[in-house]
């Protein structure tokens, strides 16, 4: 209990808030590595995924590539990329290393989406004379939406944990202090420092969780209440 306190009297120091290394700039930066990571992700595989999903060709594919991806060491690949693209660039290969581990997680979400769709909704889509277009942009994604959001979710929280690795090679954020404090044995700061990234994914975490409830079109929130009722009253009725 004495280490926890004494992270609680680190982060809540007054030193925290002053010098260039001050907690308030280490999470920002800690943030915009994550958002524009995330951000950068979403835009290669979310269209990449809607093309699978609508299709259905690629899928096996998209599948190897993601579990692939998916096992590649983080903190293997962010020097390997600062190796091969150069020590200058270290902040680029940072954030290519940050989106190749958000990439599967949204590519899988944004595909999943379309693909749990009954095949009866588009059926019906064509049925009434909708292209293909118009299916994918008013019947698939807002339907998709949710698996999506889900997908971010996941590719968020695995960014946010690895953008602590950004500091080894120089490039600030929360994961110095851990660094720092390995280095002079400061436990307190680690810990301090830890408490602190833990939080941030809780709260990315939650806001993701409320927005994928939030997006859920009000007619399949209204079926799935509907639903419930239904087979409340089914079991009633056999007891």
């Amino acid at each position: 209990m004495s280490l926890f306190a004494d992270a609680f009297a680190w982060l809540f120091s007054p030193d925290r808030l002053e010098g260039g290394d001050a907690l308030p700039t280490a999470i920002a930066v800690h943030l915009f590595y994550t958002f524009v990571s995330l951000l950068i992700a979403a835009v290669i595989a979310v269209p990449v995924g809607y093309l699978i999903g609508h299709t259905g060709k690629g899928r096996e594919l998209a599948v190897g590539i993601s579990g692939a991806a998916r096992a590649l060491p983080s903190f293997g690949l962010i020097l390997l990329l600062v190796l091969v693209i150069g020590v200058t660039q270290k902040e680029g290969a940072a954030f290519a290393a940050f989106v190749l581990l958000g990439i599967p997680s949204v590519l899988a979400g944004a595909y999943s989406g379309l693909e749990a769709i009954d095949r009866r909704v588009i059926d019906a889509a064509r049925a009434v004379g909708m292209t293909e277009w118009q299916i994918l942009w008013r019947v698939e994604v807002p339907l998709g939406l949710p698996l999506l959001i889900g997908g971010l979710r996941s590719a968020a929280l695995q960014i946010v944990a690895t953008v602590t690795l950004a500091a080894y090679i120089g490039l600030g954020g929360l994961g110095q202090y851990i660094i720092a404090g390995l280095r002079l044995r400061q436990f307190d700061q680690m810990l301090g420092a830890a408490i602190v990234i833990i939080v941030l994914a809780l709260v990315i975490d939650g806001l993701f969780a409320l927005l994928q409830h939030l997006v859920v079109p009000k007619g399949v929130a209204a079926g799935r209440a509907t639903d419930i009722r239904t087979r409340s009253s089914r079991s009633r009725a056999v007891a």
